[in-house]
């Protein structure tokens, strides 16, 4: 799935790892590198090697957190202005990856995918 995904992503120069981290930001705000590792249940050196392409992308910028050891993560204006568009997108794929599955079946299948978000494309980036 992460496969046909990451092709409707592709117009806009994102993989499923990068859309993953860009929706948890944008449903939860600027968050520490750390916050978003333990939030998506992901390593540390995989999240910090797709913020550097996020960031080299003009996705996300990171800034000096309260902690000096710790970078706050947050949207740029890029990403804050497409996000909407491509999240209609996704959305639209993920309905019809599913449109046989009951309500329950979605619904755990949606919290599987979300658990397994980052990891989903390893090989790909």
């Amino acid at each position: 799935m992460s496969k046909e995904l990451n092709e409707h992503l592709q117009k806009h120069d994102l993989y499923s790892s990068q859309w993953t981290i860009l929706y948890c930001l944008k449903n939860n705000g600027p968050m520490t590198q750390s916050d978003i590792w333990r939030y998506l249940l992901v390593e540390a050196p995989t999240i910090t090697r797709t913020l550097v392409k996020l960031e080299e992308s003009g996705w996300v910028k990171r800034s000096q957190g309260s902690d000096k050891r710790e970078r706050l993560v947050s949207l740029t204006e890029k990403a804050i202005n497409t996000l909407p568009i491509i999240e209609n997108e996704v959305k639209t794929f993920e309905q019809k990856m599913v449109k046989h599955l009951s309500e329950e079946e979605q619904d755990y299948f949606f919290h599987l995918l979300n658990k397994l978000g980052v990891q989903t494309n390893e090989e790909g980036e």
